[in-house]
């Protein structure tokens, strides 16, 4: 082991760890503490898990990250080279070709920027170096391990983002176990190298979480001079518009008085606020990604991508 893990880590706590796998999985324990010493702790993980984007940014700042002109037009092209699949799988699930590439445009910029860090390196990092959250990455590392071995991966080589999340939709390895699904039935699924499956997996996840098919997602909302102010509102919808309505806030599109919806309120730059109703399925992106300005860039890009295409085909 590195001098650097070896410093920064508590190493019985990394053997009884491999103790535990080992009996788990059922693995010679000498196979999986051959692995964990090729780990090497890595300093720029625990600085990037200590601020998150979606933490530390204005809603402005975070959506002009992403709705661009340059990723945009990426989404275009990635929609025309793969539109059989994005087709079939979004007849199959329910689920809308804009969410499926705005998850992909945002997690991996069309699956151009799957990360830099090696998977195990990053899981190992957080597990034994990030107190908060140790236990939760301990069992994404367990997890990792598992998925290594029931699909024949090799743990030293496997790349993905600084908090051990893998291939074209971002992953993490219970969610890669659970959720990942193949294109083709005869194969296993690859996140990695195959497009189609990370198209189908995204889907899968999201029609998995109780996606409405052809339901809306979240619309602009107009406060009045005489609105309320209101504490922050949940991310599920839990009240009728015309709760919202009642308080000064109206809808820029027709919605029903009856539908249920919540109210996020997005901080700009100058401290301003823009206001959107969100539904339900604004709710089921954010069991991907928790935050709702990821559920919004998601919700955005997507959009912006589906105009885009179709002003090209004008």
């Amino acid at each position: 082991m590195a001098n650097l893990a070896q410093a920064q880590v508590d190493q019985s706590a990394v053997d009884n760890f491999v103790r535990n796998v080992a009996y788990q999985q059922k693995r010679p324990m000498a196979d999986v503490a051959a692995i964990l010493a090729e780990a090497k702790f890595q300093p720029t993980v625990i600085d990037k898990m200590t601020r998150p984007a979606e933490k530390t940014m204005t809603w402005e700042r975070y959506r002009n990250i992403f709705i661009k002109e340059e990723r945009i037009g990426a989404g275009v092209a990635f929609w025309e080279e793969n539109e059989k699949t994005l087709n079939q799988v979004s007849s199959e699930t329910g689920v809308s070709i804009e969410t499926i590439i705005g998850i992909l445009g945002v997690e991996t910029y069309f699956g151009q920027r799957m990360g830099t860090y090696r998977v195990l390196d990053a899981l190992y990092t957080l597990a034994f170096g990030y107190p908060k959250r140790a236990s939760f990455f301990k069992s994404e590392l367990k997890k990792f391990l598992e998925l290594s071995e029931k699909e024949g991966l090799d743990p030293l080589e496997i790349k993905g983002s600084y908090a051990g999340a893998i291939g074209y939709g971002q992953f993490m390895p219970s969610s890669y176990l659970a959720y990942a699904k193949s294109f083709d039935p005869a194969t296993s699924a690859d996140l990695v190298y195959e497009v189609e499956d990370g198209i189908a997996s995204v889907a899968n996840y999201i029609k998995v979480h109780r996606w409405e098919k052809g339901a809306r997602v979240a619309v602009t909302a107009n406060k009045s001079t005489t609105a309320e102010t209101l504490p922050k509102q949940k991310v599920r919808p839990s009240n009728a518009a015309s709760f919202y309505t009642s308080k000064g806030y109206e809808a820029s599109e027709a919605i029903g008085e009856s539908e249920i919806v919540s109210l996020q309120a997005m901080t700009m730059e100058d401290g301003s606020k823009e206001y959107w109703f969100t539904l339900e399925n604004f709710y089921v992106i954010t069991r991907y990604n928790h935050s709702p300005l990821y559920a919004l860039a998601v919700f955005q890009l997507g959009e912006a991508v589906s105009r885009a295409r179709k002003a090209d085909k004008l």
